[in-house]
C-alpha cells in the first residue's frame, strides 16, 4: 500500500483503475494499492505537484497514540472519589 497526500487548497478527486475513485480533501491522506500508484493519470498529479505518494505500509493517520489511550478510557461512565447520595431529593 502506498500513502497519497494532497497537496492543494481544493478537494482532489483521483482517478483510480475499474471506474473507481479517490475524493481527498485539502491536506488529507488516502491509500492506494502499488498497482494504481504505476497509472498514468495519478502520474500525471505527481508531476503537477497536487499529491505527494510515499511508500507506506498500513498506517492508522486518524489517531495517534496518546488520542487512542484517551479515546479506550472515555467509554462508559466516568468515575468520581465522591459518593452517591441515595434517597429522595
Amino acid at each position: 500500500m502506498k500513502t497519497v497526500t494532497n497537496k492543494t487548497r481544493t478537494p482532489l478527486k483521483i482517478p483510480l483503475p475499474r471506474g473507481k475513485s479517490l475524493h481527498l480533501g485539502p491536506g488529507k491522506t488516502g491509500q492506494l494499492r502499488d498497482d494504481a500508484a504505476a497509472q498514468p493519470r495519478i502520474k500525471k498529479l505527481v508531476e503537477a505537484g497536487s499529491i505527494e505518494i510515499f511508500d507506506g505500509g498500513k498506517t492508522d493517520a486518524g489517531t495517534s497514540g496518546m488520542a487512542a489511550a484517551a479515546h479506550t478510557a472515555s467509554k462508559g461512565f466516568a468515575k468520581s472519589g465522591a459518593k452517591s447520595r441515595g434517597g429522595d431529593r
